[in-house]
């Protein structure tokens, strides 16, 4: 008779796996919070919000804390799985980030801000902020959001293709400081072999989304199934003729786009027009 397998009564979901892997490596060693940034070398706020769960750090700090308690590998594949994991997105996006993980081609037209894939951290938690979310739910929405970029980076990458209006160039964050780290990253972004980046200037006049933001994917079984999204709803579109129609109208916004080169330059321009800050 094959022996059943022991339920250790630990979190099946990846972020509170995490966490709780977090404070019994600490707690095993017998560590007070201040005892381990001391040794690792971050301050105490930041281990006491990742064992919390309020956020889960960046990879650099989980690479430092596998290094330091011994277990190569095991906290960075842990926060891995909690950065993708699409439980941590609204029920709403749930089943749409499942097929963004999956997709091979990504292309997408933004109304008035970068897609969540391009968004800084601090854009991020302001357009969020403005949404009405704050406290922990905030933290860790801004976590998940910037933890898609990932999406963006190694090997496997998907390619994507990303239109801005140029309202998304002309709606700045509140801090200047901010607002050119997020441009500087667009620019950077647009540099990366896999994505392309063209900006659709007011010249061009109405078009069939000026007033809806799209994403297509291209699924491993060669299905495209696209996500229309507005201030105050968002849809995700899987039939066929549905989807050709709006691909048809996302192609024609394409043609009125200026080229990714000449986009580059217009981004740059708006970086020149941002005000630098005074020195202190």
């Amino acid at each position: 008779m094959p022996q059943r397998l022991v339920i250790t009564g630990r979190s099946q979901e990846p972020r509170g796996r995490f966490t709780e892997e977090l404070r019994r490596l600490r707690s095993e060693r017998g560590l007070s919070l201040r005892d381990l940034a001391k040794e690792v070398g971050w301050d105490s706020s930041q281990f006491g919000k990742m064992e919390s769960g309020r956020t889960l750090g960046g990879p650099e700090v989980v690479q430092a804390l596998d290094q330091f308690y011994g277990t190569p590998g095991l906290l960075v594949t842990l926060w891995e799985l909690a950065v993708a994991d699409p439980m941590q997105f609204k029920e709403r996006y749930r089943r749409y980030m499942v097929l963004e993980s999956e997709a091979m081609n990504l292309w997408h037209y933004a109304v008035s801000r970068p897609p969540g894939l391009l968004q800084t951290e601090a854009y991020a938690r302001e357009a969020l902020a403005a949404g009405g979310l704050g406290g922990r739910e905030l933290d860790q929405q801004v976590e998940a959001r910037v933890g898609r970029r990932e999406l963006l980076r190694g090997l496997d990458a998907p390619t994507f293709r990303s239109i801005l209006s140029e309202a998304v160039l002309r709606t700045p964050l509140r801090n200047v400081r901010k607002w050119r780290e997020q441009l500087e990253y667009l620019v950077e972004t647009s540099e990366h072999p896999n994505v392309t980046l063209q900006v659709l200037p007011f010249s061009a006049g109405p078009h069939g989304l000026v007033s809806t933001a799209m994403m297509f994917l291209r699924l491993l079984d060669s299905r495209t199934v696209a996500y229309a999204e507005n201030d105050v709803h968002g849809e995700l579109i899987e039939e066929p003729s549905r989807v050709e129609r709006f691909q048809r109208t996302y192609d024609a916004v394409r043609d009125m786009a200026l080229s990714p080169a000449e986009s580059q330059k217009f981004i740059l321009r708006m970086l020149e027009e941002v005000p630098c800050e005074p020195s202190t």
